[in-house]
């Protein structure tokens, strides 16, 4: 863009993603744009209006009226954010301009009860239902990857590490029943979010006076078929009932979850979003840690199916899916942070900390679905090596089977001097060389004789074939196939 352009006060689209490779082009970006949320608001104000007049307070020609006004392309969303600063928030702005675009008999009926907040809140808990809509499915999508790697993978032996370091042997396929654990956990809990997500209907201080007062006098009242004469007929509905059956009414309009209270100043809704979306990004954030600690070029277990570029360097293949993750996992704690310190809000609507949870809901949403976008893709291509995991099992001549020994010399030694034993035949593969078998050999030889007296013949201590067989990394894996097996049976 010229500085002429800027100078002559365009204002060319904010936020397209270029700071944000990791949720650019997904379809929780798109599901998260202003556009959306402005639709998101729109579709809250046409709802209410058509639970009022599914409740006989409100004409059905305005419920009309208003639904086909509600759509977010005839409205300035740039402008609507500009105005919104008088208020502190684009509630006031937007009704006013979608007042304006309905007939003069439908406007009386626009926001009619409802409060800034009802509506906000309620668009909020829209787009995060979409969002998490893609989300599953994305999920759903993963944890396909995840069982058929792990199906392949069963019996693949690789290094565990722990601390960094070579630990005992594990299997790929038992890492990747790890990583579909936590993608079915994550799953779970933000199923369980998606389908409490409420709505918001409250007024001014969260006691729905005016929704009561509105439901009570008018043309358009509940009560207004009943005579005048006889306001205490038996079949007249109480105005306070009449009230809260608006909230069912306005729930099942949206297809979200009916409140007990108003949660103005109750946010956990909120609260368990942000959980739930967090343990998604660390769950993810988990697979992408372990991606790019094995596809290190040192390491190269596993690699990116058509792994990223660099502009200075033409040989690299970048992590990039797995880096994009990992990007998401790191920033998404903050965020949910954000959302649980506005939980203490005071009075009936807080100074600041409704405020404060707007676009660090979006961030989240926007970061997490597009991680999961990112997730399906890197697991889809993901490419294993084998034979590079067995190399790497060779690398410490036997030392990843030194508990094995332990258990192997215990009934003959005793734990603590079968564990020392091992200890010291370990220290010395790992400073002169050789093979973990050939120096525990060469320990228990060192051993003194049998104590005279001892009770009993010497238990038998492995001798060398038994010892080379024993430190076979690939013969001490454990249950890791049946653990693989069982953690597949989840659905």
């Amino acid at each position: 863009m010229n500085g002429a352009a800027h100078a002559s006060g365009e204002c060319p689209a904010l936020d397209v993603g270029l700071l944000a490779p990791g949720r650019a082009g997904s379809p929780t970006e798109h599901a998260t744009s202003d556009q959306a949320f402005l639709q998101a608001m729109l579709d809250a104000e046409a709802a209410l209006t058509r639970a009022q007049a599914a409740m006989g307070t409100a004409p059905a020609s305005a419920a009309a009226e208003v639904t086909a006004a509600a759509v977010a392309a005839r409205f300035d969303a740039r402008a609507l954010a500009v105005r919104a600063r008088a208020g502190g928030n684009p509630v006031i702005p937007l009704v006013a301009d979608l007042t304006a675009a309905v007939p003069p008999e439908a406007a009386p009926y626009v926001h009619r009860g409802a409060t800034s907040q009802d509506i906000l809140d309620t668009a909020a808990m829209l787009v995060a239902a979409r969002t998490l809509d893609l989300l599953l499915a994305d999920l759903a999508l993963l944890e396909g990857e995840l069982a058929r790697l792990a199906r392949a993978h069963r019996g693949t032996v690789m290094p565990g590490r722990t601390l960094t370091q070579h630990a005992a042997p594990t299997t790929f396929g038992l890492k990747a029943a790890g990583w579909r654990a936590l993608v079915l956990d994550a799953r779970d809990r933000a199923a369980r979010v998606r389908g409490g997500l409420p709505v918001q209907l409250g007024g001014a201080v969260g006691t729905l006076a005016a929704a009561q007062a509105y439901g009570s006098t008018g043309p358009h009242a509940q009560h207004a078929s009943h005579s005048p004469d006889a306001p205490d007929a038996p079949d007249a509905p109480d105005a306070q009932d009449l009230t809260l059956r608006l909230i069912t009414t306005y729930a099942n309009e949206l297809h979200l979850s009916e409140p007990d209270l108003p949660w103005h100043t109750l946010r956990t809704p909120l609260a368990d979003l942000a959980g739930a979306l967090a343990l998604t990004a660390g769950a993810l954030g988990k697979l992408a840690a372990d991606v790019l600690t094995l596809s290190r070029t040192e390491i190269g277990e596993l690699s990116e199916g058509g792994a990223g570029g660099s502009s200075a360097m033409p040989h690299k293949a970048n992590p990039v899916r797995a880096t994009l993750i990992a990007a998401a996992a790191q920033r998404a704690p903050a965020l949910a942070a954000t959302l649980y310190a506005s939980l203490p809000a005071a009075d009936e609507r807080p100074p600041g900390a409704w405020h404060a949870e707007w676009e660090p809901l979006r961030d989240l949403l926007r970061l997490v679905g597009g991680a999961a976008r990112d997730a399906v893709d890197l697991c889809a291509h993901l490419q294993v090596h084998p034979a590079t995991m067995r190399a790497h099992l060779d690398l410490t001549a036997g030392l990843l089977t030194s508990e094995r020994l332990v258990v192997e010399l215990t009934p003959s030694l005793g734990r603590a001097r079968a564990a020392e034993l091992v200890s010291a035949a370990a220290a010395k593969v790992r400073t002169g060389g050789g093979t973990l078998a050939d120096a525990v050999a060469a320990e228990l030889t060192a051993l003194p004789p049998r104590p005279h007296g001892a009770d009993g013949p010497a238990p038998p201590v492995p001798d060398l074939t038994t010892l080379t067989d024993l430190t076979d990394p690939t013969h001490w894996t454990g249950c890791a196939e049946a653990l693989t097996d069982r953690a597949l049976k989840r659905r």
